[in-house]
């Protein structure tokens, strides 16, 4: 049945805004709303990503940076957004997320929402043997990949009210053994966990938590995991749309995460990867026809 709209009402408009493929998927969805990016490296990282689509559908935000060298790649992505808010953040350093907090109720009085997209390993410890971890370097992850967004929350959450929305990054390899993730894989997987106690803990004050858990995608943080090339491959071969996600795609699930439309969703690890987690994986190469017909190219 066709149904004729008024092109004036709100309904139209929104449906207009949201086919609009040069305007992405506008709809306003966080019209007014306050929320920190955590963990903004460069415009290809995940959380920029998420930060212009957040940005996009009108929210205002926040961001951190950890050192000169992120300071001065982070605060041209910040103006870029009309973000004035780019403060200093090691969050492995309690006083300093203290500080950090402060200065965003100072500024705003209020968090309607956080982005937690922060994660480190050595290096050495994504290659090699699993076994061979050291104790410092098993803690160094799980308290940067995944204690991190329990402090982070502890502290947001003192300025949300219902309503508020946390968002953490996660990876397949938090379910399964990923070459080449080694430790991160354990802290994901711990992370993932952390979202579940997070949302039990917060969601008697109305207070949202979920993960995402996105697809490979070519990141400063991806190039310390080996061979990242090869992986993307066999992840497009193996996923069920036959392709890697990108950046864009994983801002947009994360803006609906953050948003009112979401508001029945909590304690869930989102996954937006193609359908490569519920695939068979990777099938090592074009599958021999079955059958008297070939399959259509």
């Amino acid at each position: 049945m066709f149904i004729e709209m008024n092109p004036n009402d709100t309904f139209g408009l929104l449906l207009r805004l949201g086919q609009d493929r040069n305007r992405g998927c506008l709809v306003g969805i966080l019209q007014g709303r306050k929320g920190l990016i955590l963990g903004v490296a460069n415009e290809k990282s995940i959380a920029w990503g998420v930060a212009r689509a957040c940005h996009r559908e009108g929210a205002e935000l926040g961001f951190n940076y950890l050192g000169e060298a992120l300071k001065k790649r982070v605060h041209p992505l910040a103006e870029s957004i009309q973000s004035g808010f780019v403060e200093p953040l090691d969050v492995g350093d309690d006083a300093q997320l203290d500080d950090f907090f402060a200065k965003v109720e100072a500024r705003w009085g209020r968090l309607d929402f956080i982005v937690h997209s922060i994660a480190f390993a050595n290096r050495e410890t994504l290659k090699g043997n699993f076994r061979d971890t050291s104790r410092a370097d098993f803690h160094l992850a799980l308290d940067i990949s995944a204690y991190s967004f329990i402090a982070c929350a502890r502290r947001a959450a003192r300025l949300m009210g219902p309503g508020g929305s946390m968002v953490t990054m996660s990876f397949l390899g938090a379910v399964r053994a990923v070459p080449n993730y080694n430790v991160m894989g354990v802290a994901k997987a711990a992370l993932e966990a952390a979202t579940r106690y997070l949302s039990q803990d917060l969601g008697s004050e109305g207070i949202r938590v979920n993960a995402v858990s996105a697809g490979p995608i070519r990141t400063l943080a991806a190039s310390g995991v080996g061979d990242i090339r090869k992986l993307m491959e066999k992840s497009a071969r193996g996923a069920l749309l036959r392709r890697n996600v990108a950046q864009e795609e994983v801002g947009n699930a994360t803006a609906y995460l953050l948003s009112d439309w979401a508001s029945g969703v909590t304690g869930e690890v989102h996954y937006v990867d193609a359908g490569f987690n519920i695939g068979s994986g990777d099938p090592g190469g074009e599958p021999a026809p079955s059958g008297p017909a070939s399959p259509s190219s």
